[in-house]
């Protein structure tokens, strides 16, 4: 009752057929290219992580800031205690789950650019799915514990989308070493999320258990994929002939491997894959 009259949660519909859209343009985006030329979009791409990255900061920021004003537990917070923070949190919860159709838009990046080899199964499961559990989320769990995963990867997304407006940038990517960094803060996201989702199950203190139980086994799941993503990436011997050569680093895009959703953007700096 808290979130009703908010736009797009009174009804599935709007979600359910954004997300249908999305996976269509996927489908016909890539049939519309095939034959034709990428786009470069560099102006578009610098715009675009730039604006994500300042969502995502104004979010991080009010989350902390309303979080601290309503005497949040850590450990385990409930639906109502807060009053008018929750009300706060949930309005800051929105902007996160409106964020992700925007987030939409990595992929049809990597359309447009034709970079296919990036639109893969996990990149299109992460994306598809989040906007969908995020709008339940909103309509019956719309703060306490939901608080803790949206503040942590909005400060991943930060630093993330920061690294993908570089990247684009030339003179920019020399710089742009830190990526395995980034790779393992992303996978230390995960692994906290779910300590602090079932921290809550250990120590209940009213919040729905079975949206605990969800949210954990969603988020291992993220965890078990990241984990194949990052052995494949980071911890397979080079073999003798790529140790002589100049390693080609923006494969793994943004310091994530082309097989993992979290590269967005569809920019590579790969003058063979060009």
């Amino acid at each position: 009752t808290r979130v009703r009259g908010w736009f797009l949660l009174d009804s599935y519909l709007p979600t359910f057929f954004l997300t249908g859209a999305y996976l269509l343009c996927i489908w016909l985006g890539n049939k519309f290219m095939k034959n034709r030329p990428p786009f470069s979009l560099r102006a578009h791409l610098i715009v675009y992580n730039l604006g994500i990255t300042l969502l995502s900061l104004y979010m991080l920021i009010e989350l902390i800031l309303a979080t601290w004003e309503g005497g949040y537990n850590l450990q385990c917070q409930n639906l109502h205690s807060a009053g008018e923070a929750d009300i706060r949190v949930a309005k800051v919860l929105w902007w996160y789950y409106f964020s992700k159709v925007i987030e939409f838009m990595d992929t049809i990046f990597f359309v447009l650019r034709k970079k296919t080899s990036q639109i893969t199964f996990l990149h299109v499961y992460h994306h598809a799915t989040m906007f969908n559990i995020w709008w339940c989320v909103l309509n019956w769990i719309p703060c306490g514990q939901s608080f803790f995963g949206p503040t942590l990867n909005s400060f991943i997304h930060v630093l993330m989308y920061s690294y993908y407006g570089l990247s684009v940038i030339p003179s920019m990517r020399k710089y742009l070493w830190w990526k395995k960094y980034l790779t393992q803060a992303q996978l230390i996201q995960f692994l906290l999320t779910i300590v602090h989702t079932l921290s809550a199950a250990v120590k209940p203190c009213g919040f729905p258990f079975g949206c605990l139980m969800f949210q954990s086994s969603y988020m291992a799941t993220l965890v078990i994929l990241f984990i194949n993503f990052y052995i494949k990436t980071y911890q397979r011997a080079p073999s003798r002939t790529a140790s002589k050569e100049t390693p080609v680093t923006t494969e793994n895009k943004n310091g994530f491997h082309k097989n993992y959703f979290a590269a967005a953007n569809g920019f590579l700096n790969n003058k063979k894959v060009q």
